[in-house]
Protein backbone atom coordinates (compact mmCIF):
# COMPACT_ATOMS: atom_id res chain seq x y z
CA UNK A 1 0.00 0.00 0.00
CA UNK A 2 1.30 3.57 -0.80
CA UNK A 3 2.24 5.97 2.06
CA UNK A 4 1.51 9.61 1.27
CA UNK A 5 5.27 11.73 1.45
CA UNK A 6 5.17 14.22 3.82
CA UNK A 7 6.61 17.49 1.78
CA UNK A 8 9.25 19.06 3.82
CA UNK A 9 9.17 22.71 4.24
CA UNK A 10 11.37 24.93 2.30
CA UNK A 11 11.65 29.10 2.65
CA UNK A 12 12.48 31.21 0.30
CA UNK A 13 13.48 34.67 2.04
CA UNK A 14 13.14 37.82 -0.05
CA UNK A 15 15.36 40.75 1.40
CA UNK A 16 14.43 44.67 0.31
CA UNK A 17 16.21 47.72 1.58
CA UNK A 18 20.10 47.94 2.13
CA UNK A 19 23.02 45.98 2.62
CA UNK A 20 22.51 45.98 6.25
CA UNK A 21 19.49 44.14 6.06
CA UNK A 22 20.90 41.08 3.38
CA UNK A 23 23.65 40.71 6.31
CA UNK A 24 20.67 39.75 8.31
CA UNK A 25 18.76 37.22 6.01
CA UNK A 26 21.96 36.07 5.64
CA UNK A 27 22.52 35.51 9.48
CA UNK A 28 18.93 33.85 9.13
CA UNK A 29 19.78 31.59 6.39
CA UNK A 30 22.57 30.36 8.07
CA UNK A 31 20.35 29.60 11.00
CA UNK A 32 17.66 27.55 9.62
CA UNK A 33 20.08 25.73 7.01
CA UNK A 34 22.31 24.52 10.25
CA UNK A 35 18.41 23.51 11.88
CA UNK A 36 18.60 21.46 8.77
CA UNK A 37 15.30 23.92 7.06
CA UNK A 38 15.65 23.95 3.34
CA UNK A 39 16.48 28.11 2.81
CA UNK A 40 17.08 29.82 -0.22
CA UNK A 41 17.49 33.51 -0.84
CA UNK A 42 15.11 35.40 -3.73
CA UNK A 43 14.28 32.13 -5.48
CA UNK A 44 12.43 32.50 -8.40
CA UNK A 45 11.40 28.89 -8.81
CA UNK A 46 8.58 28.91 -6.79
CA UNK A 47 9.36 25.89 -5.74
CA UNK A 48 8.72 26.85 -1.69
CA UNK A 49 6.38 26.70 0.65
CA UNK A 50 7.01 29.60 3.21
CA UNK A 51 8.45 33.15 2.46
CA UNK A 52 10.20 35.47 5.12
CA UNK A 53 10.06 39.08 3.83
CA UNK A 54 12.69 41.14 5.50
CA UNK A 55 11.39 44.79 4.93
CA UNK A 56 12.67 48.14 4.57
CA UNK A 57 11.06 51.40 6.39
CA UNK A 58 13.77 54.04 5.60
CA UNK A 59 12.10 56.10 3.65
CA UNK A 60 8.50 56.31 1.48
CA UNK A 61 9.53 54.15 -1.93
CA UNK A 62 11.22 51.97 0.50
CA UNK A 63 8.02 50.95 2.76
CA UNK A 64 5.46 51.04 -0.39
CA UNK A 65 8.26 47.90 -2.33
CA UNK A 66 7.77 46.46 1.12
CA UNK A 67 3.83 46.58 1.85
CA UNK A 68 3.38 45.60 -2.22
CA UNK A 69 5.97 42.43 -1.43
CA UNK A 70 3.54 41.21 1.47
CA UNK A 71 0.62 41.62 -0.29
CA UNK A 72 1.71 39.79 -3.74
CA UNK A 73 3.09 36.83 -1.04
CA UNK A 74 -0.09 36.87 0.08
CA UNK A 75 -2.21 36.33 -2.44
CA UNK A 76 0.14 33.58 -2.96
CA UNK A 77 -1.28 32.60 0.07
CA UNK A 78 -4.53 32.68 -0.64
CA UNK A 79 -4.34 31.16 -4.14
CA UNK A 80 -2.75 27.90 -2.13
CA UNK A 81 0.56 28.47 -3.90
CA UNK A 82 2.09 29.51 -0.49
CA UNK A 83 1.36 27.83 3.57
CA UNK A 84 2.62 30.74 5.58
CA UNK A 85 4.23 34.49 5.14
CA UNK A 86 6.29 35.65 7.67
CA UNK A 87 7.23 39.28 7.83
CA UNK A 88 10.27 41.03 9.51
CA UNK A 89 12.69 43.70 9.31
CA UNK A 90 12.48 47.36 9.67
CA UNK A 91 9.01 47.86 8.31
CA UNK A 92 7.92 45.48 10.64
CA UNK A 93 9.62 46.96 13.50
CA UNK A 94 8.31 50.17 13.07
CA UNK A 95 5.08 49.56 12.02
CA UNK A 96 3.76 45.93 13.45
CA UNK A 97 0.67 47.23 15.07
CA UNK A 98 -0.69 48.68 12.28
CA UNK A 99 0.33 45.74 9.81
CA UNK A 100 -1.27 43.52 12.07
CA UNK A 101 -4.60 44.87 12.35
CA UNK A 102 -4.52 45.98 7.94
CA UNK A 103 -2.84 42.36 6.46
CA UNK A 104 -4.39 39.61 9.23
CA UNK A 105 -3.07 37.22 6.72
CA UNK A 106 0.36 37.35 7.56
CA UNK A 107 1.01 34.51 9.92
CA UNK A 108 3.50 36.26 12.18
CA UNK A 109 5.04 39.94 12.22
CA UNK A 110 8.67 39.98 14.12
CA UNK A 111 10.91 43.17 15.05
CA UNK A 112 14.72 43.61 13.66
CA UNK A 113 16.33 42.30 16.66
CA UNK A 114 13.52 38.77 16.42
CA UNK A 115 15.68 36.49 15.09
CA UNK A 116 15.51 33.52 17.79
CA UNK A 117 11.54 34.46 17.55
CA UNK A 118 11.24 33.58 13.92
CA UNK A 119 13.65 30.67 14.50
CA UNK A 120 11.06 28.86 17.21
CA UNK A 121 8.43 29.35 14.59
CA UNK A 122 10.16 26.67 13.26
CA UNK A 123 10.80 24.72 16.02
CA UNK A 124 14.32 25.20 15.70
CA UNK A 125 16.97 26.52 17.91
CA UNK A 126 19.59 29.32 17.96
CA UNK A 127 22.83 28.75 17.78
CA UNK A 128 25.23 30.69 19.30
CA UNK A 129 28.43 29.04 18.06
CA UNK A 130 27.15 29.88 14.24
CA UNK A 131 28.12 33.70 14.90
CA UNK A 132 29.35 34.58 11.87
CA UNK A 133 28.35 32.16 9.76
CA UNK A 134 25.65 32.81 6.62
CA UNK A 135 24.64 31.85 3.58
CA UNK A 136 26.46 34.45 1.59
CA UNK A 137 23.35 36.15 -1.05
CA UNK A 138 26.80 37.78 -2.81
CA UNK A 139 29.24 35.93 -5.18
CA UNK A 140 31.51 34.37 -3.74
CA UNK A 141 34.38 36.78 -3.64
CA UNK A 142 32.78 39.34 -1.97
CA UNK A 143 30.58 40.18 0.80
CA UNK A 144 29.57 42.54 3.84
CA UNK A 145 30.29 42.87 7.22
CA UNK A 146 28.40 44.79 9.59
CA UNK A 147 30.51 46.11 12.38
CA UNK A 148 28.21 47.29 14.30
CA UNK A 149 23.74 47.73 14.96
CA UNK A 150 22.08 50.43 15.45
CA UNK A 151 22.69 54.43 15.45
CA UNK A 152 22.85 56.91 18.38
CA UNK A 153 22.80 60.08 16.25
CA UNK A 154 19.76 62.13 16.48
CA UNK A 155 19.56 63.51 12.45
CA UNK A 156 16.20 65.00 12.20
CA UNK A 157 15.17 62.71 8.73
CA UNK A 158 16.71 59.51 10.15
CA UNK A 159 14.01 57.03 11.09
CA UNK A 160 16.90 54.45 11.93
CA UNK A 161 17.21 54.60 15.63
CA UNK A 162 13.53 53.93 15.96
CA UNK A 163 13.61 50.58 14.11
CA UNK A 164 17.01 49.49 14.54
CA UNK A 165 17.63 50.81 18.26
CA UNK A 166 20.98 52.28 19.89
CA UNK A 167 24.66 51.24 18.81
CA UNK A 168 26.00 48.17 19.79
CA UNK A 169 29.28 47.40 18.01
CA UNK A 170 30.65 43.61 17.64
CA UNK A 171 33.50 42.77 18.88
CA UNK A 172 37.16 43.00 17.35
CA UNK A 173 37.42 39.25 17.87
CA UNK A 174 33.77 37.87 16.33
CA UNK A 175 34.37 40.45 13.69
CA UNK A 176 38.09 39.09 12.89
CA UNK A 177 36.69 35.39 13.25
CA UNK A 178 33.91 36.14 10.43
CA UNK A 179 36.49 37.82 8.13
CA UNK A 180 39.05 34.57 8.89
CA UNK A 181 35.78 32.14 7.69
CA UNK A 182 34.88 34.68 4.82
CA UNK A 183 37.79 34.09 3.37
CA UNK A 184 38.13 30.41 3.67
CA UNK A 185 34.94 30.66 1.56
CA UNK A 186 36.66 32.28 -1.05
CA UNK A 187 35.58 36.12 -0.31
CA UNK A 188 38.25 38.38 -1.18
CA UNK A 189 36.95 41.68 -0.52
CA UNK A 190 35.19 42.59 2.50
CA UNK A 191 32.73 45.62 2.80
CA UNK A 192 32.26 47.09 6.31
CA UNK A 193 28.87 48.38 6.91
CA UNK A 194 27.17 49.98 10.10
CA UNK A 195 24.47 53.04 10.46
CA UNK A 196 27.91 54.53 11.49
CA UNK A 197 31.33 53.34 10.89
CA UNK A 198 32.79 55.77 13.26
CA UNK A 199 31.17 54.85 16.69
CA UNK A 200 32.54 51.78 16.48
CA UNK A 201 33.87 50.66 19.73
CA UNK A 202 32.38 53.09 22.02
CA UNK A 203 29.95 51.14 23.60
CA UNK A 204 32.36 48.39 24.48
CA UNK A 205 35.74 49.70 24.58
CA UNK A 206 34.25 52.80 26.53
CA UNK A 207 36.77 54.42 22.92
CA UNK A 208 36.33 54.90 19.34
CA UNK A 209 38.15 51.60 17.62
CA UNK A 210 37.96 51.62 14.36
CA UNK A 211 41.35 51.60 13.08
CA UNK A 212 42.41 49.04 15.78
CA UNK A 213 39.64 47.02 13.95
CA UNK A 214 41.03 47.85 10.91
CA UNK A 215 44.63 46.91 11.53
CA UNK A 216 42.90 43.48 12.98
CA UNK A 217 40.75 42.54 9.66
CA UNK A 218 44.08 44.10 7.54
CA UNK A 219 45.84 40.89 9.09
CA UNK A 220 43.79 38.30 7.70
CA UNK A 221 45.53 36.22 5.82
CA UNK A 222 43.47 36.12 2.02
CA UNK A 223 41.78 39.58 2.57
CA UNK A 224 42.46 41.50 -0.41
CA UNK A 225 40.47 44.39 -0.09
CA UNK A 226 38.16 46.40 3.13
CA UNK A 227 36.26 48.81 2.03
CA UNK A 228 34.55 51.31 4.74
CA UNK A 229 31.04 51.97 4.12
CA UNK A 230 28.77 55.06 6.14
CA UNK A 231 30.76 57.30 8.20
CA UNK A 232 29.60 60.18 9.89
CA UNK A 233 31.74 63.58 9.40
CA UNK A 234 30.78 65.45 12.61
CA UNK A 235 34.10 65.13 15.02
CA UNK A 236 35.63 62.43 12.40
CA UNK A 237 38.59 60.24 13.84
CA UNK A 238 41.47 61.28 11.73
CA UNK A 239 43.01 58.05 12.67
CA UNK A 240 40.75 56.16 10.79
CA UNK A 241 42.97 57.82 7.68
CA UNK A 242 46.01 56.78 8.49
CA UNK A 243 44.49 52.91 9.45
CA UNK A 244 43.57 53.23 5.72
CA UNK A 245 46.78 55.15 4.42
CA UNK A 246 49.53 51.98 6.16
CA UNK A 247 47.81 48.98 5.02
CA UNK A 248 47.68 48.48 1.45
CA UNK A 249 44.62 45.71 1.69
CA UNK A 250 42.20 48.45 2.98
CA UNK A 251 40.72 50.74 -0.46
CA UNK A 252 41.86 53.88 -0.18
CA UNK A 253 38.01 54.79 -0.58
CA UNK A 254 35.22 56.30 1.96
CA UNK A 255 32.04 56.34 1.91
CA UNK A 256 30.91 60.06 4.19
CA UNK A 257 27.54 60.87 3.78
CA UNK A 258 26.96 65.11 3.82
CA UNK A 259 23.36 65.16 3.47
CA UNK A 260 23.85 68.79 2.30
CA UNK A 261 25.77 71.41 2.27
CA UNK A 262 24.17 74.60 2.90
CA UNK A 263 24.31 75.42 6.87
CA UNK A 264 20.51 76.17 6.94
CA UNK A 265 20.29 72.69 5.62
CA UNK A 266 22.99 70.80 8.00
CA UNK A 267 21.51 72.80 10.69
CA UNK A 268 17.70 71.43 10.21
CA UNK A 269 18.75 68.66 9.10
CA UNK A 270 20.73 68.33 12.77
CA UNK A 271 23.73 67.10 11.17
CA UNK A 272 26.65 68.71 13.80
CA UNK A 273 28.61 70.24 11.28
CA UNK A 274 28.80 73.24 9.17
CA UNK A 275 30.03 73.72 5.44
CA UNK A 276 33.17 74.91 6.31
CA UNK A 277 34.19 72.07 8.81
CA UNK A 278 32.96 70.05 5.67
CA UNK A 279 35.38 71.31 3.43
CA UNK A 280 38.64 71.73 5.76
CA UNK A 281 37.85 67.90 6.54
CA UNK A 282 37.71 66.72 2.87
CA UNK A 283 40.87 68.95 2.57
CA UNK A 284 42.46 67.22 5.63
CA UNK A 285 41.82 64.10 4.21
CA UNK A 286 43.04 64.65 0.69
CA UNK A 287 46.02 66.08 2.17
CA UNK A 288 47.26 62.41 3.95
CA UNK A 289 45.83 59.95 1.12
CA UNK A 290 45.84 62.39 -2.44
CA UNK A 291 44.14 59.62 -4.51
CA UNK A 292 41.28 58.89 -1.82
CA UNK A 293 38.34 58.41 -3.20
CA UNK A 294 35.38 60.03 -1.40
CA UNK A 295 31.95 58.96 -1.80
CA UNK A 296 28.97 61.11 -0.63
CA UNK A 297 25.32 61.32 -0.30
CA UNK A 298 22.25 64.01 -0.74
CA UNK A 299 19.26 65.15 0.13
CA UNK A 300 17.22 66.97 -2.33
CA UNK A 301 14.02 68.90 -1.02
CA UNK A 302 14.45 68.82 2.36
CA UNK A 303 11.82 70.95 4.43
CA UNK A 304 12.44 74.63 4.05
CA UNK A 305 15.60 74.36 1.01
CA UNK A 306 15.62 76.99 -1.02
CA UNK A 307 16.91 77.68 -4.08
CA UNK A 308 19.63 79.41 -2.71
CA UNK A 309 20.10 76.33 -0.43
CA UNK A 310 20.59 74.05 -4.10
CA UNK A 311 22.73 76.41 -5.60
CA UNK A 312 25.10 76.63 -2.72
CA UNK A 313 25.37 72.64 -2.97
CA UNK A 314 26.00 72.87 -6.52
CA UNK A 315 29.00 74.71 -5.91
CA UNK A 316 29.82 72.77 -3.17
CA UNK A 317 30.07 69.91 -5.29
CA UNK A 318 32.45 71.83 -7.90
CA UNK A 319 34.48 72.92 -5.55
CA UNK A 320 35.04 69.41 -3.42
CA UNK A 321 34.85 67.22 -6.43
CA UNK A 322 33.64 64.26 -5.17
CA UNK A 323 34.63 61.08 -6.98
CA UNK A 324 30.95 59.45 -6.39
CA UNK A 325 27.50 61.08 -5.46
CA UNK A 326 24.37 59.46 -4.65
CA UNK A 327 21.26 61.51 -4.07
CA UNK A 328 17.73 60.87 -2.67
CA UNK A 329 14.60 62.92 -2.46
CA UNK A 330 13.64 63.80 1.46
CA UNK A 331 10.74 61.46 2.66
CA UNK A 332 8.83 63.03 5.28
CA UNK A 333 9.06 59.99 8.32
CA UNK A 334 6.42 60.70 11.17
CA UNK A 335 8.08 60.41 14.82
CA UNK A 336 11.33 61.85 13.21
CA UNK A 337 11.99 65.95 14.53
CA UNK A 338 11.52 66.89 11.03
CA UNK A 339 7.91 65.29 11.01
CA UNK A 340 6.91 68.50 13.13
CA UNK A 341 8.47 71.07 9.66
CA UNK A 342 6.14 71.85 7.12
CA UNK A 343 7.12 69.49 4.12
CA UNK A 344 6.94 72.38 1.59
CA UNK A 345 9.01 71.39 -1.32
CA UNK A 346 6.26 69.76 -3.82
CA UNK A 347 7.45 65.68 -4.92
CA UNK A 348 8.02 67.27 -8.39
CA UNK A 349 10.53 69.97 -7.42
CA UNK A 350 12.62 67.47 -5.08
CA UNK A 351 12.88 65.16 -8.27
CA UNK A 352 14.57 67.91 -10.10
CA UNK A 353 16.67 69.04 -8.07
CA UNK A 354 17.86 65.59 -7.42
CA UNK A 355 17.93 65.59 -11.05
CA UNK A 356 20.21 68.64 -10.91
CA UNK A 357 22.39 67.76 -8.56
CA UNK A 358 23.27 64.10 -10.10
CA UNK A 359 23.71 66.48 -13.70
CA UNK A 360 26.71 68.58 -12.02
CA UNK A 361 28.12 65.23 -10.84
CA UNK A 362 27.81 63.42 -14.01
CA UNK A 363 30.14 66.13 -15.71
CA UNK A 364 32.88 65.84 -12.74
CA UNK A 365 32.34 62.00 -12.80
CA UNK A 366 33.10 61.76 -16.63
CA UNK A 367 36.43 64.45 -16.53
CA UNK A 368 38.27 62.26 -13.11
CA UNK A 369 37.47 59.17 -15.19
CA UNK A 370 39.05 60.61 -18.75
CA UNK A 371 41.97 61.46 -15.80
CA UNK A 372 42.36 57.58 -16.02
CA UNK A 373 42.54 56.75 -19.44
CA UNK A 374 46.29 55.58 -20.11
CA UNK A 375 46.59 54.67 -16.64
CA UNK A 376 46.75 50.85 -15.42
CA UNK A 377 44.65 49.96 -12.51
CA UNK A 378 44.35 46.69 -10.19
CA UNK A 379 40.79 45.41 -10.83
CA UNK A 380 38.13 42.59 -9.41
CA UNK A 381 36.30 40.84 -11.55
CA UNK A 382 32.74 40.54 -10.46
CA UNK A 383 30.78 39.09 -13.82
CA UNK A 384 30.53 38.72 -17.39
CA UNK A 385 27.65 39.85 -18.79
CA UNK A 386 26.42 40.12 -22.58
CA UNK A 387 29.30 38.70 -23.31
CA UNK A 388 31.88 40.89 -21.88
CA UNK A 389 33.82 40.95 -18.33
CA UNK A 390 33.08 43.43 -15.93
CA UNK A 391 34.68 45.24 -12.66
CA UNK A 392 35.43 47.24 -10.56
CA UNK A 393 38.72 49.04 -9.06
CA UNK A 394 39.53 49.96 -5.36
CA UNK A 395 37.68 53.03 -6.04
CA UNK A 396 34.42 51.41 -6.83
CA UNK A 397 32.36 49.43 -4.59
CA UNK A 398 29.48 46.99 -5.96
CA UNK A 399 26.19 48.47 -7.10
CA UNK A 400 26.85 52.10 -6.24
CA UNK A 401 30.17 52.62 -7.75
CA UNK A 402 31.48 53.08 -11.64
CA UNK A 403 32.16 49.37 -13.26
CA UNK A 404 34.95 48.72 -15.91
CA UNK A 405 34.55 47.10 -18.88
CA UNK A 406 37.61 44.70 -19.29
CA UNK A 407 38.46 43.30 -22.67
CA UNK A 408 40.52 40.00 -22.62
CA UNK A 409 41.73 37.41 -24.82
CA UNK A 410 41.96 34.98 -21.88
CA UNK A 411 39.37 33.56 -19.94
CA UNK A 412 38.54 35.20 -16.70
CA UNK A 413 36.75 34.45 -13.57
CA UNK A 414 34.95 36.22 -10.79
CA UNK A 415 37.19 37.21 -7.81
CA UNK A 416 40.22 37.43 -10.28
CA UNK A 417 42.18 39.91 -9.72
CA UNK A 418 44.19 41.85 -13.24
CA UNK A 419 45.73 44.85 -14.65
CA UNK A 420 43.67 46.58 -16.56
CA UNK A 421 45.35 49.72 -18.95
CA UNK A 422 41.97 51.98 -19.46
CA UNK A 423 41.55 52.85 -23.21
CA UNK A 424 38.12 55.01 -22.94
CA UNK A 425 35.85 56.97 -20.49
CA UNK A 426 32.06 57.37 -20.00
CA UNK A 427 30.17 58.98 -17.67
CA UNK A 428 29.80 56.67 -14.50
CA UNK A 429 31.86 53.92 -16.01
CA UNK A 430 35.53 52.76 -17.90
CA UNK A 431 36.85 50.54 -20.18
CA UNK A 432 40.04 49.06 -20.91
CA UNK A 433 42.31 46.32 -21.61
CA UNK A 434 44.15 43.26 -19.29
CA UNK A 435 47.67 43.95 -19.67
CA UNK A 436 50.11 41.58 -18.08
Amino acid sequence: MKTKSIKRDKVNIITLGCSKNMVDSEVLSGQLLANEIDTVHESGKRDHNIVIINTCGFIEKAKEESINTILDNVELKKRGKLDKVYVTGCLSERYRNNLEAEIPEVDAFFGTMELPLILKRFEADYKGELIGERLLSTPQHYAYMKISEGCNRTCSFCAIPLMRGKHTSRSIESLVEEARQLVQRGVKEVMLIAQELTYYGLDIYKKRELPKLLNALADVQGLEWIRLHYAYPSKFPMDIIDAIKDRPNICNYLDMPLQHASNNMLKAMKRQITREEMEDLIGNIRYKIPDICLRTTLIAGFPGETRDDVEELKTFLQKMRFDRVGTFTYSHEEDTSAFDLVDDVPADVKEERAQEIMEVQQEISLEKNEEKVGKTFKVIVDKKEAGRYLGRTEFDSVEVDNEVIINSSKKLHPGDFVNVKITKAYDFDIEGEVVG
